[in-house]
């Protein structure tokens, strides 16, 4: 039975929210967020008997900004924790704030789409 929204989630839920992976092994990577609480004190978690951790919903938001910035905008953690420490909000739909060029965008994906269409009929 799936958890509510609003129910805290352990370490090893938010990996799987926010799709961590480790690149070696299989197992799931929870010293990536144990290592981020230490660094963007933003984060607190709720730990319990035996440092148990269960993170909120209002974390779980902090995580996939934090992992967005870092993972996916390649910033380093000194500047994501300077656009944390701003209070201005922060716009994650990369169309929004101009990050990709929907424009550009569309004519690569058909160009890309065209050059398959070509090897499909070279068979």
């Amino acid at each position: 039975m799936p958890k509510d929204k609003e129910a805290y989630k352990t370490i090893g839920e938010v990996t799987k929210i926010l799709n961590l992976r480790s690149r070696r092994s299989k197992s799931i990577p929870t010293h990536t967020i144990r290592f981020w609480e230490k660094e963007f004190k933003q984060i607190k978690p709720k730990i319990f008997i035996g440092n148990r951790r269960y993170y909120d919903e209002k974390n779980i938001q902090l995580l996939k900004k934090i992992h967005y910035l870092l993972k996916e905008q390649g910033m380093t953690i000194n500047g994501v924790k300077k656009i944390l420490n701003n209070n201005e909000p922060l716009k994650l739909d990369e169309t929004q704030n101009n990050s990709i060029n929907t424009h550009n965008l569309k004519n690569k994906l058909v160009k890309i789409s065209n050059i398959i269409k070509s090897l499909k009929n070279i068979k």
